[in-house]
């Protein structure tokens, strides 16, 4: 196979405290997808990276705020934020985020 495979039990679910959960998913050079898990009332402090960073909600009830502007994010719902924005959650309901980063997070790994 030419892709990158990573089956879902290969991967580990690194406790982050506070009510969340990452799990790398894949990544190469130029992107990476991240599973993040949230406990209700948990946050995603607000924060800037230079990476670009869309959020898909997978289950879940979220509150995004970017630079200041909150919205209410529910299953199905996407956000894309451009890099060097502040940005950041709440979760409203215990949930699961799909996170993916252009270029790869190597903080993350």
């Amino acid at each position: 196979m030419k892709g990158i495979v990573k089956h879902h039990e290969e991967t580990v679910l690194k406790d982050l405290g506070g009510g969340n959960g990452r799990r790398i998913l894949a990544w190469n050079e130029k992107m990476m997808l991240v599973e993040v898990e949230f406990e209700a009332g948990a946050e995603g402090a607000p924060h800037s990276h230079p990476h670009e960073q869309s959020s898909y909600v997978l289950s879940g009830k979220f509150r995004y705020t970017v630079e200041g502007e909150s919205t209410e994010l529910n299953p199905g719902d996407c956000i894309v934020v451009p890099g060097g924005l502040v940005h950041g959650t709440v979760c409203l309901e215990k949930g699961v985020l799909l996170d993916t980063f252009t270029p790869c997070r190597k903080d993350f790994l």
